[in-house]
């Protein structure tokens, strides 16, 4: 295996659903070797982004598989990329041991649906296995408390760039 140092970040997109209230969608994750404890399994939709493809088409093919949501709008964008790493004790287990951690894409979206097309047990039309086994609407603020503590300082980051979006529509 090589050294933590000389592996790769995943590229990844992340979103930011808010909705008409001003308040962000978590999940909250089955499964995962990061896990710790009861209270930090909560997280937003993120996911893996594809050789060659685009980040924002990343972000909301990633979001249907996880979520079902297709009712958005792009608000937000946070220019740079983020990383984190994650902790080396669950690197073999976490991305087979190919990545150290991942930088991130974050995207702001306003979803403008209704809350009977948010489907997390039957994902992607029913094409992806669930991610999340359950899910609220939370306000910003508290997000980095809800997360694994090695994300909660990219969390934080989210928090400062995109408050400004999380006013009711």
């Amino acid at each position: 295996m090589p050294r933590f140092e000389d592996l790769p970040y995943r590229p990844c997109a992340g979103m930011t659903v808010i909705n008409r209230d001003g308040l962000v969608f978590i999940g909250r994750r089955s499964s995962g070797p990061e896990h710790v404890d009861a209270t930090h399994v909560w997280q937003m939709p993120q996911g893996g982004i594809d050789e060659n493809e685009d980040p924002y088409k990343a972000a909301l093919r990633e979001l249907y598989e996880e979520t079902n949501i297709t009712s958005v709008e792009k608000i937000g964008e946070i220019a740079d990329w983020i990383a984190y790493d994650i902790p080396r004790e669950i690197v073999g287990a976490a991305w087979h041991g190919k990545f150290r951690g991942q930088k991130q894409k974050w995207y702001a979206l306003r979803f403008t649906g209704e809350e009977s097309e948010i489907n997390i047990l039957t994902p992607g039309g029913g094409d992806h296995e669930p991610e999340f086994i359950d899910w609220r609407w939370e306000k910003m603020e508290n997000l980095p408390g809800l997360v694994v503590p090695f994300k909660q300082q990219t969390y934080q980051r989210i928090v400062d760039e995109f408050a400004r979006y999380a006013k009711p529509a």
